[in-house]
């Protein structure tokens, strides 16, 4: 069927505004890879090299996976996003605690945009400290040629200022292009790093270090863990609403049926990134700081909080169930849809409108999110498992893959989101419907 010329402008227009966000989501994650390869000046790059070289595997790969890189490279964005992460933790964690904050949440697009000023200044905080604690380390690592007071002033300042700036790069994406701009930065960096583990695991089965079917089963294994990700995160529980018979007009209307899509995993990857983040610092502080004298414990607490260690397990897996729970009901308020419902004469068959329908739909939300929290846990530990039991290391699975196939899901289902909502603009402009046509008086 041929479409009338209102339609073909409303496509291009919607092609035309989704081109110019899709090129700067490019030049915007463009522009974070070249800021990864900037280094700190007065880094040794050898010395820096050795020390990764020998701790592969352990604390220092969890960092430079969400750094994209940036800091096996000690680059000016070393920090990457993980000071904007953990200060959005506290910033929520507090609006659940703070009558005064959960008040300001409530106050709309002022409020929100109080709320972002605070996590910015979180942000700055936590970027400082670790920005400090990161020269430390370096000049107690012999990793800086000159370890003076220049060296830590111009190490601190350009490790901050990076940290804001790819928090700030993140808000310019999700404002100007399309999706969630932190998450694509995160999933940038992962995914720059697959082609050279992908060569160095083909390298090392050529050269025997690992077994070769065990690297196939590893790859099947990824592909079959890909596919469950995508199949749970595209389920969802459809609960039934019925609108009840009402009078516009002359005309009574037959009331209708429609569902309420709650998904299984409603909170996404938040759990893992919040769990990972919240376990690195404590781990990280640990070792930054373990060299001084007297402080071998920190030296002992960083080796029992390392990836693949019993309590970094159970921490990591009660973290994720935790924050799955948490960010759910921070994210869905089942009085609020239950109360919304009601005003629109809608109701769920069996239950009755208010109270009961608010407890109803708690109790599907426990039940999901009982099971989508055990899903990204299990998804997450899942590499730990395997690079344990065929004794190979695992690139692709765990928080990393979550994070991929969540990220590329939301990212298209926007894409598509953008489509629609420029050609439903524009069909609207063009059937001269009043109160749609964007030229005044018209």
């Amino acid at each position: 069927m041929a479409r009338n010329p209102g339609q073909l402008a409303g496509v291009q227009a919607g092609l035309s505004e989704l081109r110019s966000r899709l090129l700067f989501v490019f030049i915007a994650l463009l522009v974070y890879r070249v800021g990864t390869h900037i280094p700190i000046p007065g880094i040794n790059p050898d010395r820096l090299a050795a020390l990764f070289t020998q701790q592969q595997g352990g604390l220092l790969d969890m960092f430079n996976m969400f750094s994209g890189g940036a800091l096996e490279r000690m680059s000016i964005l070393a920090l990457g996003p993980m000071p904007y992460i953990t200060a959005s933790i506290i910033m929520n964690l507090m609006q659940m605690m703070h009558p005064a904050l959960k008040e300001l949440r409530k106050e709309g697009e002022a409020g929100r945009r109080k709320i972002t000023q605070y996590t910015r200044y979180g942000t700055l905080l936590i970027a400082l400290v670790q920005g400090s604690a990161l020269t430390v380390t370096l000049a107690n690592q012999n990793l800086a040629f000159s370890p003076d007071f220049l060296f830590y002033f111009v190490g601190v300042t350009t490790v901050v200022v990076g940290a804001l700036f790819v928090m700030w790069l993140g808000e310019q994406i999700t404002e100007r292009g399309v999706g969630n701009g932190i998450s694509l930065l995160i999933f940038c960096g992962i995914v720059a790093s697959f082609p050279a583990a992908i060569g160095q695991a083909f390298e090392a089965a050529r050269q025997g270090d690992i077994n070769i079917i065990a690297l196939i089963v590893v790859g099947v294994l990824a592909v079959l863990l890909i596919w469950g990700v995508v199949y749970v995160e595209r389920g969802q529980r459809r609960i039934t609403v019925n609108y009840a018979k009402r009078q516009q007009g002359r005309k009574m209307v037959q009331g209708q049926s429609t569902h309420l899509p709650l998904k299984v995993n409603m909170a996404g990857v938040i759990p893992a990134i919040f769990a990972s983040s919240l376990l690195l610092a404590p781990a990280s502080i640990a070792q930054w700081f373990g060299q001084s004298p007297g402080a071998s414990w920190l030296q002992d607490l960083a080796l029992v909080l390392s990836p693949g260690q019993p309590l970094y397990i159970l921490m990591f897996a009660a973290g994720i169930i935790f924050f799955s729970f948490f960010y759910t009901a921070l994210t869905y308020d089942p009085k609020e849809v239950a109360d919304n419902l009601k005003k629109q004469g809608a109701f769920v068959p069996g239950i009755r409108p208010g109270q009961q329908t608010a407890k109803y739909i708690d109790d599907v939300i426990t039940r999901l999110t009982t099971f989508g929290s055990v899903y990204v846990a299990l998804v997450c530990l899942l590499p730990l498992f395997m690079s344990s039991y065929f004794n190979t290391p695992v690139q692709l699975g765990g928080t990393a893959l979550l994070i991929i196939v969540v990220v590329a899901m939301d990212f298209m289902a926007q894409v598509q989101s953008h489509l629609m909502s420029s050609q439903y603009a524009k069909l609207m402009e063009k059937s001269n419907l009043k109160g749609y046509s964007k030229t005044p008086g018209k």
